[in-house]
């Protein structure tokens, strides 16, 4: 059975699909000593090379669909190499052999809150496409007045620059004053869609987060930077509704054993702390975090000595030893043993 080169590749690892087309476009991949083009096909047998470099090619039943939510936090953009030098949402992400995550959608710099990682590309093309219609719930701060007329008109939808857009569904949150909180839902996940309909009716958004994908919800108990692999349940129901055949394995234990959970948990941990640590070392502070300076050592008083009185009490303690013979080596009083021979006079022995 064939697939095309740029699927194939991708599920090699090598990058994502638009990577590939673009790779493959460039004239740098060979099949079977062919350079190869846009549009090809090649087998299991096939021989790829990428820039010279021979690829291995693990087989799909070889793969295993696996799924993380991560909790992004502000401040992190969605690629893997920034031109700034500013921090991925690939840096704090567990490292994998021979296969890569690839990001279901975008969040941009400003938004935080749930981003789905996969290591089926298929799966992540799938979610992505409008045609599937996957919600998209989020949690949204706005600075402004705020009408049941205009809320009306973001249901009904507005005209934007790339086409109409609408929020399928808007349900309030409180708030205090000109801020208030709003539920968001919608089905597609254009660039910035939801900031650009809110700035239509001259509506600041202040705050901005994703709390659930599909029927995957942010769990709360899960900490900026932290991410969790989802159970196999999870990971067929998201494959059911884009019409994928269920996977039957997983790399994550079943839920009811304790010493999965309490792993898991230690790896969220560990991911964080290193990542915050890392970040105070290269002098950057973590933007919606607040940074942990570690204290400054203050070295510890010494405990105070407590000297003998030197009278003539002590010494002649210290010369009574001396006479009756005892056993261990005869010391001379000086400046040097005084506080030792004082001690020994006082034990009596």
């Amino acid at each position: 059975m064939s697939e095309k080169l740029q699927k194939v590749l991708a599920r090699a690892g090598v990058g994502s699909r638009r990577e590939m087309e673009t790779v493959i476009t460039e004239g740098r991949v060979s099949v079977n000593g062919k350079i190869a083009t846009l549009g090809d096909r090649v087998d299991a047998s096939a021989a790829i090379r990428v820039d010279g470099h021979q690829i291995t090619v693990p087989s799909v039943t070889d793969v295993i669909c696996r799924v993380l939510a991560y909790h992004k936090p502000e401040g992190e953009v969605c690629t893997r190499h920034d031109p700034e030098g500013r921090p991925t949402v690939f840096d704090r992400l567990p490292r994998i052999k021979d296969s890569r995550w690839v990001a279901v959608g975008r969040l941009d710099v400003n938004t935080s809150g749930l981003l789905l990682f996969t290591t089926d590309g298929e799966l992540a093309n799938r979610l992505m496409h409008p045609s599937h219609e996957v919600e998209r719930e989020y949690a949204v701060r706005v600075f402004g007045e705020v009408t049941e007329g205009m809320l009306q008109k973001l249901r009904h939808g507005v005209q934007l620059e790339d086409g109409p857009a609408k929020f399928d569904k808007i349900t309030s949150g409180g708030g205090e004053g000109l801020n208030q909180w709003y539920n968001v839902t919608l089905c597609e996940g254009r660039n910035r869609e939801v900031r650009r309909l809110w700035e239509s009716l001259d509506v600041q958004v202040s705050r901005l987060m994703r709390i659930r994908y599909g029927d995957i919800k942010l769990d709360k108990t899960l900490p900026r930077g932290g991410w969790v692999e989802l159970q196999l349940p999870q990971v067929n129901y998201l494959r059911k509704m884009v019409g994928l055949v269920p996977e039957e394995r997983s790399k994550v234990f079943a839920v009811e054993e304790r010493r999965s959970e309490f792993k898991q948990a230690a790896q969220i941990r560990r991911a964080v702390r290193r990542h915050r640590e890392r970040t105070i070392l290269q002098g950057e502070e973590v933007v919606g975090e607040t940074p942990t300076i570690p204290r400054p050592k203050t070295p510890r008083a010494a405990a105070p000595v407590k000297h003998q009185r030197d009278d003539d009490v002590s010494w002649e303690n210290a010369r009574k030893r001396l006479r009756d013979g005892d056993p261990r080596k005869k010391a001379t009083p000086n400046a040097n043993n005084r506080q030792r021979i004082t001690r020994a006079g006082k034990t009596g022995r």
